[in-house]
C-alpha cells in the first residue's frame, strides 16, 4: 500500500470540534483504515509535521491518532514511541501542571502557535493498536503528553481548550528562542 500526504485541517473547520467515530475490530481490519493509517504514517514523515497527528486533523471522522516521537538532533535522547492509538482513553495520575505545546492545526513552521496547556504527567492509558491489540500501560513524560493531546483531539478537544494562563501564547519562532533553547 503506497501512502499520499493528506491535507491539514485547521482551527475553525467544525470537525475539530466533534467526537470521533470510534471504531469496532472489524472496521480497524478494513482496507480504508489500513489505507488512512499508511497514508497518515506517510503525511508525518513527509511533511516532518511534529509528534503525532489525529485523523479529524486530516478531515476524518475517526478515533484513530498516531504518535511518533523519535530522537531529533535537538533532542538526540528523547525516548522513542511508534504507535497508533486508536479509541484511546486516559486517566491522569496526580495533578495537571502545564506543558508547552503546539498544534499543525493551529498553524504551520514559525507560525505555528504554543501555550502552556495542563497536562498530566503520568497517566494511565488504554488503547487498540494498528493490528487489532489491546493495550493498557502506564505512560510518562513526552509520551503521556502527547498521547493526551492526540486523544483530546478524538474527543472534539483542542490545546487552547487546556490553556489557563493565555499570556503564555506564543508563536513558534518565538517559542524557539525563548523556550526551547533554554530547555
Amino acid at each position: 500500500m503506497a501512502g499520499k500526504i493528506l491535507k491539514f485541517t485547521r482551527f475553525g473547520n467544525p470537525i475539530l470540534r466533534r467526537v470521533a467515530q470510534r471504531l469496532s475490530d472489524e472496521a480497524i481490519q478494513s482496507s480504508e483504515i489500513q489505507q488512512l493509517i499508511t497514508d497518515m504514517r506517510y503525511t508525518v514523515e513527509e511533511e516532518k509535521t511534529g509528534v503525532g497527528l489525529a485523523a479529524p486533523q486530516v478531515g476524518i471522522d475517526k478515533a484513530l491518532a498516531l504518535i511518533a516521537i523519535k530522537p531529533t538532533p535537538l533532542r538526540p535522547n528523547r525516548d522513542r514511541f511508534e504507535s497508533i492509538i486508536i479509541n484511546p482513553t486516559y486517566t491522569g495520575v496526580g495533578k495537571r501542571t502545564g506543558m508547552w505545546e503546539g498544534c499543525i492545526s493551529a498553524g504551520r513552521g514559525s507560525n505555528t502557535l504554543f501555550g502552556k496547556a495542563l497536562r498530566y504527567k503520568t497517566i494511565e492509558a488504554s488503547w487498540i493498536d494498528s493490528e487489532g491489540n489491546h493495550h493498557q500501560e502506564i505512560l510518562k513524560g513526552l509520551i503521556a503528553h502527547v498521547f493526551q493531546h492526540e486523544t483530546d483531539h478524538l474527543n472534539g478537544v483542542l490545546f487552547v481548550d487546556r490553556v489557563r494562563d493565555t499570556t503564555t501564547y506564543m508563536m513558534a519562532d518565538e517559542y524557539r528562542k525563548r523556550v526551547a533553547q533554554k530547555s
